[in-house]
Formats: C-alpha cells, structure tokens, sequence
C-alpha cells in the first residue's frame, strides 16, 4: 500500500481521523515497514542490486538536517520505479565502496558508463566499483563552477560598492554637506546595480528581456572585468552546446584556457586547473553527451518527497517510503 502524506490527509480529513494517528497506523500496522528487510540498516545503507544497469549516476544529496547520503541511480528508470541502486549515508568514498561491493564483480563490469561530478570521492567510488565504465564528469557541474566565479566577482565589486557608499555618507555627515547618490540611467544606484545583476549573468543575451540588457550595458560599462568574465561563462557553456567530438572538445578548451590565462583572474584560474585535472573525464561527455541531470532531478524529487513528508523525523520510515516508490 503505498498511501502519499497528502493521501493520508484526505483520507484522515474524509473520515475525520487524525491525520498523525492515521500515519502512525499506516506505518505500524498497515504497511510492509515492520517487515521491511532492509529496515536494521536502512539508517547507514540500502542496496538494490536488482536495479543495477549500464548507465549509471552518482550524486549526494541531504535527506534531513544537512545529512549528506551518496545515492547511486539507474539511468534506464528515468526516476521512476527501478531508480535506486544504493543509498549510503555519508560520503566517505570507503564507506560507499564497502557496501557497493556487496554486488557481484561480475554484475559490476556490466556497468559501461557513470556520471558523476568533480569530487574525489565520487571519481574514486567510481573507479572502484565499476571499474569498466567509463566515467563522465558532469558537463553542468563545470559550467556551474565558471557562473560561480562570476557571480564572486560580482559580488565582490557590490562590496566594495556599499563600502564605498558608508564612506561618502560617513563623510558627509562630518562636514555637513549634503549627501547626494549616484543614479544611473536605468533607475539603479551602483550598489543597486550590481544586486539587481545577479540573474543578468546567468542568461545567455538571447534571453535577456528589454531591461536587463539595459542593466547589463550599465554593468560592463562601469566594470568591464565582470564583461570579460562573462564572456568567459558563457563561452564555456557554448563550448559544451557546439562542439561535436573528443578531438575539437579538447582544442576548443585549449582556447579557452589561453583566454583565462590572459585575464589574469583568479578564480577563473582556479577552474581552468580543476578541469586540467578532470580533462579525460570531462572530454568523455562528447562521446554520448550523458549528463549527471538525471542525478540531479532525482534530488529534486526526493525534497519535494520531503516537503510533502513535512521533513524527515523517522529516516528509516521516510526512506521506506521513498524506495517503495523508486526501489
């Protein structure tokens, strides 16, 4: 029986039972949850090797209170039932590697591709326990990692703005004159400005409307920094959309570094080393372009899950649930 919470609120409000006494009832005497024979350690991990498949993700996600559990998941089940293959609490790559290795080697092999983002953990679970796939670090993940830097940029010059604003208000008040702001074309102060930006440098220009181009003119006006690394962003994000195969993927990054390496900033070259560091990885998204999204939206279902769930009080029942759903 697989009743959802906002089920059991219409039931308990038809009948006029009490929505938690009615819970409680499903949960210890309606459902399999007593019987559940994963429940003495559904806490520190589940396993469904019956769900294993050849194209896999890998990704972490928080089930309550900032509780980080690595969730290995089956492409083929496009998040529906069959999704979950493990479910470890944690992140210790030992750890998830200690229980992954309870599924046969042999049925391991079979796995030929895993998606995954750029932690180390996740680049060693992968290569321990499915040691013939090949791993793909997740193109999004590396394009999240340059729309970062940017907006650090940004919000370092808004400082410096507000800063700069106390300072002249500070001073006025000494002398007694008055303290008149700046205010841009668009209606903007330049503290406002660089705020208001904030979703400007995550579209592309095709998709900015009327006044966020306005803002955006304004912007890279007043810091032409923030137009090169934009340009930077947004050209990585173009290098992943155009580019066709491994040879050209690899030229096209060469590029693309030598643009970061001229501009001298820092933060783009802190991610222009993390992707030399994954290069063979990253370069093997051009092969099937497969993307770590599939892990991504699986997360997402799993808050709304929570949401409805109105946050996790019991973890063994609230993962019972979810696994009966996608196990």
């Amino acid at each position: 029986m697989n009743t959802a919470p906002n089920s059991i609120d219409s039931i308990s409000s038809f009948y006029g039972v009490n929505a938690k006494n009615l819970l409680r009832q499903y949960r210890d005497y309606l459902s399999e949850f007593k019987s559940w024979n994963q429940k003495s350690h559904a806490k520190k991990w589940l396993l469904f090797p019956q769900n294993l498949g050849k194209h896999l993700s890998i990704d972490e996600t928080s089930l309550s209170h900032g509780e980080l559990y690595t969730i290995v998941t089956n492409k083929a089940a496009k998040g529906k039932k069959g999704a979950i293959v493990a479910i470890v609490a944690g992140t210790k790559a030992e750890t998830v590697i200690s229980i992954l290795h309870q599924i046969p080697e042999r049925d391991r092999k079979k796995v030929t591709e895993i998606t995954l983002d750029m932690a180390g953990n996740m680049e060693l679970i992968a290569k321990r326990c499915f040691p013939v796939a090949v791993r793909v670090t997740d193109r999004f993940h590396v394009q999240k990692l340059a729309t970062e830097a940017l907006q650090e940029m940004r919000i370092k010059y808004r400082w410096e703005a507000i800063d700069a604003e106390n300072e002249a208000l500070e001073s006025a008040k000494k002398t007694g004159a008055d303290f008149g702001m700046e205010v841009l074309a668009n209606g903007d102060t330049l503290k406002q400005l660089l705020a208001r930006s904030r979703y400007v440098l995550y579209k592309k220009p095709s998709d900015w409307k009327q006044s966020q181009k306005e803002r955006a003119k304004l912007l890279f006006e007043k810091y032409p920094d923030l137009k090169t690394a934009y340009g930077l962003s947004i050209g990585l994000s173009q290098l992943f959309e155009n580019t066709k195969d491994k040879v050209f993927g690899l030229a096209n990054l060469a590029r693309w570094h030598e643009k970061v390496r001229q501009t001298g900033f820092k933060s783009f070259n802190t991610i222009a080393r993390s992707i030399q560091n994954h290069y063979t990885t990253i370069l093997n998204y051009f092969d099937n372009r497969s993307t770590n999204a599939s892990a991504e939206s699986f997360n997402a279902k799993i808050k709304a899950f929570r949401t409805q769930f109105r946050g996790v009080k019991n973890i063994e029942f609230f993962l019972y649930r979810l696994t009966q759903l996608y196990a």
